[in-house]
C-alpha cells in the first residue's frame, strides 16, 4: 500500500464511532522506514474559516483495522489531539 493510497481512507475512532477525517499526512521513522504515526486534521476554527489549531496525531499502534475505504483506530481523541506546527 502507498501513502497516497492511504490519504483516500476516512479515520474512525471504534471508541466512541466518530469520524476523525482524512490522512492528511504519515510520520515514520528515516532509520528503520516504519510509519509512526498518522496525522488528521482537527476540528476547524469559527465556521471552519480561521483554519485549524489542532490536529490528530494517531500513534500507529492504535491502528486496528486498515480496510478498502476506512481505517479503524482505538484512541481517546483528547490524547491524540496537537497544536498545529508544535
Amino acid at each position: 500500500m502507498r501513502i497516497c493510497e492511504l490519504k483516500q481512507k476516512e479515520v474512525i475512532n471504534i471508541c466512541d464511532c466518530k469520524r476523525l477525517g482524512y490522512i492528511v499526512d504519515v510520520e515514520f521513522d528515516v532509520r528503520s522506514g516504519c510509519i509512526c504515526a498518522f496525522i488528521i486534521p482537527g476540528p476547524g476554527g469559527i465556521c471552519g474559516l480561521f483554519g485549524r489549531e489542532y490536529e490528530y496525531v494517531i500513534p500507529f499502534g492504535c491502528v486496528r483495522q486498515i480496510g478498502e475505504d476506512i481505517v479503524l483506530v482505538e484512541v481517546n481523541p483528547e490524547d491524540i489531539m496537537h497544536k498545529c506546527g508544535g
